[in-house]
């Protein structure tokens, strides 16, 4: 499977040629489906935490008595019914992250960058790199190669001038190889690899 490789100018810089392993799989959406719940499953903090009654302040004592007074019968003021006091059931300090075996994982990342390459929505740079910082000459390159929501992925290193030039852009991602994910993948609407990071990945999904 041959693409054409572009240089950030949107000039032709060769061709090259990815592995139908790793750019060419069926494309499986429930595994898509269950990669993405995966990752926001992993990522949720689990913070939120309610008092229950054994954790409110206050008495212990019966606040009246049990029958007489006209109101419902109360063995504490801390309970769940009255107000200000224990939440029954609620929420408490827990990971909200989910199994996937390794072998899938690896699956759905190969399925991600093939649906990118089979919808045409894949395009391959030379090297993702800038001479300066700016954002305006950046975000005119990428209008001229027709991109307004990408995520572009270099090598392991991202050059710093080329991230700089890209912070701004509303849309526009940049990931180094290492962190190339499903959920990044699908969120934008056109997948932009350098070389490098076709090769990392390549050797990352075939090991």
């Amino acid at each position: 499977m041959k693409l054409a490789v572009k240089t950030i100018e949107n000039k032709d810089a060769g061709e090259i040629t990815l592995d139908k392993d790793v750019f060419g799989v069926e494309i499986r959406q429930d595994i898509i489906h269950s990669m993405i719940g995966y990752q926001l499953n992993k990522r949720r903090a689990g913070t939120h935490k309610t008092k229950d009654v054994s954790e409110v302040s206050g008495t212990g004592k019966k606040p009246h008595s049990q029958k007489g007074t006209g109101q419902a019968r109360a063995g504490q003021k801390r309970r769940p019914q009255t107000v200000g006091g224990g939440v029954s059931h609620g929420p408490v300090v827990r990971s909200h992250a989910t199994e996937m075996p390794k072998k899938i994982r690896k699956l759905a990342l190969c399925i991600a960058l093939s649906s990118k390459a089979k919808e045409g929505k894949l395009i391959i740079l030379d090297d993702a790199k800038s001479k300066d910082h700016k954002t305006k000459p950046m975000a005119k390159a990428l209008e001229k190669m027709g991109v307004s929501s990408a995520l572009i992925v270099g090598g392991k290193e991202i050059d710093a001038n080329f991230a700089r030039a890209t912070a701004n852009l509303p849309r526009v991602d940049v990931l180094p190889s290492q962190g190339a994910n499903v959920y990044d993948i699908m969120r934008r609407d056109t997948l932009i690899l350098t070389k490098d990071a076709v090769n990392d990945l390549t050797e990352k999904l075939k090991g």
